[in-house]
Parts: C-alpha cells; structure tokens; sequence
C-alpha cells in the first residue's frame, strides 16, 4: 500500500521533498491509499500546475467513481433478501 501511496511522488522524482502525514478513515486499506494517492497527486497539482500531463497520464487524477448502493426497505441488505418459505 505504501508503494500506492508514494506512486505520484516517485513519478515526479520529489519524493525526498515533502513529508506528509494524515488521518484516514472509512473504506478498506486498498481504497484509502488510493485516495490518499489521488489527494497527494492534486496537492501536487496546486504546488506545481506543470506536473498535470504527467500525472494524468499516468491515471492519478482520476477517482473512483464507484459508490455503496442503498439498503432497500424490507430487505436485510442492498441486494440480500430474507429467506423464502414455501410454508
């Protein structure tokens, strides 16, 4: 994961430049790191706006669209349902 996170630092060689610490929350560990590569690569941008081709080539800029569907009513669960009885 950490690999994931320093992904955006290692591409613009300034890895040794910055230290950077932060609170993270929600999600598993996968997708907190690839947040927090997408908050490191826009607070590069707003360092350094030439840096932007590179970073968008490389897909860094880009966020996970991907959201938790909604529990509906009279189910446990988004897509589980209650156990069907014949009788």
């Amino acid at each position: 994961m950490q690999y994931i996170v320093l992904q955006p630092l290692n591409l613009l060689e300034v890895s040794e430049k910055y230290d950077i610490k932060v609170n993270l929350g929600g999600g598993g560990p996968k997708g907190q790191a690839e947040a927090l590569r997408l908050a490191i690569s826009r607070a590069l941008l707003n360092i350094d706006a030439e840096c932007r081709p590179q970073l968008k080539a490389a897909g860094f800029l880009t966020r996970d669209p991907r959201e938790v569907e909604r529990k509906k009513p009279g189910q446990p669960k988004a897509r589980k349902r209650f156990q069907f009885s014949k009788r």
